[in-house]
Parts: C-alpha cells; structure tokens; sequence
C-alpha cells in the first residue's frame, strides 16, 4: 500500500470535546512497514483531544489495527513521533504508557474469578489490598455485575464477559483505553446494546477513547469523531454528521451509510454544481466535489434523499419502473430501475403500494447529489451498505 493521507481536525470543530484541543495523542509523520517495501500506515498525522470519544474506520487492511497496536505499543512505528500528554511514548513498553485495553476476545484469564480478573492490573501495579477491593467493588458496580464477582469467565454470557473487560480496562483510572472491535463476537442485539452502554461509560467518566470497528453503523452511534481509513492512511476526518452528509470522495460515501452510486461523465461545471450525463443515457444536476469537465465520475446519493416526483416538482427527474420492494417495518426500500439498466434504492413509507413494472419518476435536489472523480472499484449501478 502505497498512498499516503493526511487529517487533522480544525480546531473549533463542533464534535470535539472543548476541554483539551491541543493533542492529548499526536501521531506525527507516522509510518509502519513490516517489510521495508510495502506501508501498513503512511504519513499518518493525527490529533486526539482529551475525553474524545475517537473510531478508527475502515475496511481490513486499510491500517486502523496497525494504528491502534502502535498507540498501545505492541508495534512500534517504522517513521515519526507518537506522543501522549506531549510525551513520546515510541520507546515505551505497554505497561509503562498506563493505557486501558479492550479486546475483541475478551482476554480474561479463565482460572481467575471476575473479581481477579478486574483485581489483576491494580496488584501488578503494587496497589493496597484494601483499596484495590474498593476499587474492583466501584468498577463492577459501574458495569452491574457486583453480584458475579466470585463466577468464573466461562460462566458468563458473552456481553457479561465484555463487562469484566471494560472493567478491568477502566480499574487503575487510566487516562486512555483502547477498544479494538470489542463487540465484534456479540450477536446484533447485544452489540447495539453495549454500544449504548460503552458511550455512557464514556459520558460519566470522561475518559479519552480510541475505538478500532468496520462496522460503520457502530461508529456513527459512538463517536464523537471517526477518522475513516484507506490504503493506510485517513481519508476523511470529521463528525458522524459531517461524514454522512458531506463526504469528500467517492470512497467515504460509499463506506458510510448506504448509498446509491450512478457512473457517468461530466458534461460542464458551473459554479459548485456540474451537469452528469449518465452511461446509457439520462441526465443528473450535482454537487461538484473535485471533477472536471469531460471526466468520468461516480454521483453519489443517500436513498433517503430520492423521492417519488410529483408533476411540476424541480430538481432532477429520472424515469423509471418499479423492479421491486423490501418492506422493513417502519419503512420499504423501493428499486426503481433507470432507463438505462442502473437500478436506485429508494426509501418509502410502509403504507406504498407501487407494483413492479409500474413507472415512476424518481426526484432528488441537486444538492443531495454529490459527483466524484470516478476511483478504481466503484461506480456502476450499485446500491451497498459496508461494515455490517
């Protein structure tokens, strides 16, 4: 992997706590390669405010892991500087950088009861007895499980097993934790549920976590920002919010959220919008996000954000016929299928009752659509979420 991104956040972004905005954690120039040929992460400059709630986002071997194992110290970087507090911690072991550290799979030492198993990295640290029953009793009452303190590990359900580890993880009050997946091997339920439990934790203790997942749903509920990674490096940085709404590429919209993706080539720009002539025909008014003219593209646009056209609605207006309908509850996705063979996801009210092969004319404002310069494996008449 060879491309190398860049990302620090603005210093009055909205979404990043106000107490510290001066790098708590700061990769700077950072680099890892396991080979000396090809990078794991290149050129990697972040910033962590303190008590922010930070994911890593992306897919496998897009370098999120590496990041993190470098932060905790189990790697160290082949290039730059990585400081915590303004201290560098490169040549640190991982026992000296008092880091909390959360696993997918769990960690817990079997032979040990829930109790010794939070108790474990206070006695390593020389900890009174006392006051480490004290503190073990305060840290299983913070994740409801006091009363299973003399069970063993393997007589836990899943999402009680990741309870003792956040506990253990958050025990010595450490001024960081680290998450990698955590919730990874929890069924879908259960993980929505500690998701909400895990950002509460945050909220009350104010401590700064740094959160490794795929799973871009997961990100979008806990974060307060994400750096969303590729190729090793951050290709965009910025709130939930900002990433859903205004991605910056094609790769980010396609990544986060689900997202109707349209190939074509620019026709003109004109100020910030530029007009799409659609492969196969049809036409599309878009957000311009760094095309030129007579260029090939990706527009990219939120399912959510394409309606049914009324007669003199303005915007832009596909024709199109009902190909079918996937009925969710609250809501239907209906795929409508362009003229020209590209089929669009629409959201609709649970009460449409479209059959297929009826036309329909699919609207949108241009400003919901967003045109990119076409990339390498995307485009075409796809409709996708990733990370679930």
């Amino acid at each position: 992997m060879t491309a190398a991104a860049t990302a620090r956040p603005a210093g009055n972004s909205a979404s990043a706590p106000a107490a510290d905005l001066n790098g708590f954690v700061e990769f700077t120039d950072v680099e890892k390669s396991y080979d000396g040929r090809t990078f794991a992460v290149t050129r990697l400059n972040l910033s962590v405010a303190r008590g922010e709630f930070l994911t890593l986002l992306g897919p496998s071997g897009s370098g999120k892991t590496t990041t993190l194992n470098m932060l905790a110290g189990f790697e160290r970087p082949t290039r730059g500087v990585i400081t915590l507090e303004g201290r560098s911690v490169d040549r640190l072991p991982p026992y000296e950088r008092n880091i909390g550290m959360v696993f997918q799979n769990y960690a817990l030492f079997p032979h040990m009861t829930v109790e010794e198993n939070v108790a474990f990295p206070l006695s390593v640290r020389k900890i009174d007895k006392a006051d480490i029953t004290t503190r073990v009793g305060r840290a299983l009452d913070m994740v409801r499980l006091k009363q299973f303190g003399d069970r063993r590990p393997t007589q836990l359900s899943g999402g009680q097993q990741q309870r003792v580890a956040l506990a253990r993880a958050l025990v010595f009050e450490p001024s960081l934790v680290l998450m990698d997946e955590p919730l990874g091997a929890l069924d879908k339920k259960l993980r929505e549920h500690m998701q909400l439990e895990i950002k509460q934790l945050h909220t009350m203790l104010g401590v700064t976590i740094v959160y490794v997942t795929h799973d871009q749903s997961e990100a979008l509920t806990m974060s307060d920002r994400v750096a969303v990674f590729n190729n090793g490096g951050i290709a965009q940085l910025g709130s939930p919010d900002d990433l859903y709404n205004t991605p910056q590429s094609s790769f980010v919209a396609s990544f986060i959220g689900e997202n109707n993706t349209l190939a074509g080539k620019v026709e003109r720009v004109v100020g910030k919008e530029c007009r799409i002539v659609l492969d196969g025909g049809g036409a599309i008014t878009a957000l311009a996000i760094g095309v030129a003219e007579g260029a090939a593209c990706h527009v990219a646009i939120r399912p959510e954000r394409l309606g049914l056209a009324a007669a003199a609605q303005a915007g832009n207006r596909l024709a199109a016929t009902v190909d079918g309908r996937i009925y969710l509850g609250d809501h239907q996705r209906l795929l409508a299928r362009l003229e020209n063979g590209q089929v669009l996801t629409i959201k609709v009210g649970p009460e449409a009752t479209m059959a297929n092969g009826e036309p329909v004319m699919v609207s949108c404002a241009p400003g919901d659509c967003r045109a990119f310069p076409a990339d390498a494996g995307t485009g075409g008449s796809i409709s996708k979420t990733t990370g679930e």
